[in-house]
């Protein structure tokens, strides 16, 4: 699935970005946007689905040995994200009634665990 992912950090991390967005996007959500950053912190995939804006966190893993990759999430990761999103609606203009909601993508071992609403 993944290839051969020798190399740089960057490269796997935008393969596993890529593999989420297309699982996502056979899912019926339409993509936004990749790689949104600002000083607090980084969203990977910006996606829709129906009228909700969904905030992907892609994680990869190797191997689940030390732990599966959504199991990565950490509670201060959590805590970046939600504060990068709260910075990307205010650049969009977009009001506090716009639904979202935050799905985690964990790519490892051939294989794609999409969980929605995660935190």
């Amino acid at each position: 699935m993944l290839g051969d992912l020798a190399g740089k950090t960057v490269t796997v991390g935008a393969r596993a970005e890529s593999l989420a967005r297309k699982h996502l996007e056979q899912h019926g959500l339409r993509y936004i946007e990749r790689n949104f950053r600002c000083r607090q912190g980084e969203i990977d995939l910006i996606m829709q689905d129906g009228q909700t804006l969904v905030f992907v966190e892609v994680r990869f893993r190797k191997s689940s040995h030390y732990g599966s990759a959504v199991e990565s999430i950490t509670p201060a990761k959590q805590k970046k994200v939600v504060t990068a999103t709260q910075l990307y609606l205010q650049k969009k203009k977009l009001g506090e009634n716009q639904a979202i909601r935050f799905d985690v993508v964990g790519v490892e071992q051939n294989k794609i665990e999409w969980i929605k609403n995660a935190f």
